[in-house]
């Protein structure tokens, strides 16, 4: 008797099972977390199962061969190039052919343009692509092609949402590339839940990845994101992708941030840097220069640069620090792209070991650029920043602050720090901050550098 696709309800909390949709669940006792699955009924209840004993676990499948791995025979897969620098780049020398990347970001951040720019790119070479828009008309699409010009006018478009439609088609012309915008627009019919919800979403995200390994097709899935920056729906489906993609940046800013959080073909945390322009996307070739460009040459107090690691690449980042007299009796702590509570520990250890105070103060701070600075590296710019604020001088313009700062007030080492310094000199430093205890290997030629054990040493080098 032929398997029957049936559809239950399960419990995202506890992993429950009901038979129809409530709003609490009756395991746990949590309340709208029932989704909607499809689970395949076979002829073999599960009491049949347990009193048949192990065997009757296996019952509805196939023994199979299993090869030695040294027997198995082939070659890696050749990239694709896309000709888009820092996108190649960021997802590691090209797209994989039958690999499925996910590309998430804010509203009107870039992903819809980037990827045309990417369709356009592959049709230019000679591969073919497929466009398929849920959220836009065909006019729009046209709209956005015109204004990239060149090749993304070649672009196979297909406005659909229904997911079967979508494979039947894609599965007749056999493209190299597929573009899904968006996720949450598609359905499949085998589900009675509207698209977007969680059930859909992670059905049809699946049905997708089968495709692309089975056709060699490269898919992109745009998804939206959520109130709190993760991708919408659940989080298994950045676990059924290859590769996730978050577009960053300010919307009132001419520039975008792509960083890979998860690549299973390159390493991870690697970004790309973009300019928006008319024409779409330009890849930018030197990041630090650009973060960099905007400083005065008479730098005001409260300015320092520090060296991260964006996956392999060294970037130079402005981080501005501001410490004003509260107005208020409760302090202000206003961070922007760097962690609430790292700064916080920052202050803590800049009163409790360098002797200034900041329970007065307001404290706002800023990584310029609206890149996030998420390595403890940086530690070592905001504390001199904020005592700069404070005493209100100005530090050195061609100086580099690199090093984490501990709860003892030490400086601690950081790592690679022969690369981050090999940056700022290209960058035109004069003068490096870092650790005593991870001083640079190798001497630089114009580039002095200066290690010092704790935050008080600091600051008596800076502002003697």
């Amino acid at each position: 008797m032929a398997a029957k696709a049936r559809t239950s309800y399960r419990c995202t909390e506890c992993g429950a099972d009901h038979a129809k949709w409530q709003g609490k669940c009756d395991a746990c006792g949590e309340w709208n977390t029932l989704v909607e699955e499809i689970v395949a009924s076979t002829t073999t209840s599960k009491k049949a199962r347990r009193t048949a004993g192990a065997s009757g676990f296996a019952h509805g499948g196939a023994v199979l061969d299993t090869p030695r791995l040294r027997d198995i025979a082939g070659t890696e897969s050749h990239r694709l190039r896309t000709g888009l620098a820092e996108f190649d780049f960021v997802l590691g020398g090209g797209v994989v052919p039958g690999s499925m990347v996910l590309v998430g970001g804010e509203p009107g951040i870039g992903k819809s343009t980037i990827l045309l720019q990417v369709a356009g790119c592959l049709e230019a070479k000679g591969q073919s692509t497929l466009y398929v828009s849920g959220e836009e008309s065909p006019l729009q699409v046209k709209l956005r092609a015109d204004r990239l010009g060149g090749a993304a006018l070649e672009v196979s478009l297909l406005g659909e949402t229904n997911l079967e439609t979508i494979l039947a088609t894609a599965g007749d012309r056999r493209p190299a590339a597929m573009v899904v915008d968006s996720i949450q627009t598609c359905f499949t019919g085998d589900l009675e839940g509207a698209p977007g919800n969680v059930g859909q979403v992670r059905e049809c995200a699946a049905r997708l990845m089968r495709f692309a390994k089975e056709s060699g097709t490269a898919v992109f899935v745009v998804g939206h994101v959520t109130k709190g920056g993760g991708i919408a729906g659940p989080k298994t489906l950045e676990h059924i992708v290859d590769t996730v993609l978050y577009f960053e940046g300010e919307n009132t800013l001419d520039h975008r941030v792509l960083r890979a959080t998860k690549n299973r073909f390159g390493s991870v945390d690697e970004i790309g840097v973009f300019r928006m322009t008319q024409e779409g996307l330009i890849p930018v070739d030197n990041p630090s220069a650009l973060f960099l460009g905007d400083r005065s040459d008479a730098t005001s107090s409260g300015s320092a640069v520090t060296a991260l690691l964006e996956g392999s690449r060294p970037v130079l980042l402005e981080i501005q620090g501001l410490a004003a007299k509260a107005g208020f009796g409760t302090p202000q702590r206003v961070s922007t792209g760097f962690d609430s509570r790292r700064l916080a520990l920052l202050l803590a250890v800049l009163d409790k070991r360098a002797g200034l105070s900041f329970a007065q103060l307001d404290v706002f701070l800023n990584v310029v650029g609206g890149v996030r600075a998420g390595e403890p590296a940086a530690d070592l710019a905001v504390a001199a920043s904020l005592a700069s604020s404070v005493y209100d001088r100005a530090l050195p313009r061609d100086a580099v602050f690199v090093g984490e700062v501990g709860l003892g007030g030490e400086i601690r080492a950081v790592s690679q720090v022969d690369r981050r310094l090999a940056e700022a000199e290209k960058m035109g430093m004069r003068v490096a901050y870092v650790s005593a205890r991870g001083l640079p290997r190798r001497s630089t030629k114009s580039l002095k550098v200066v290690g010092v054990p704790d935050i008080t040493a600091l600051l008596k080098e800076l502002f003697r």
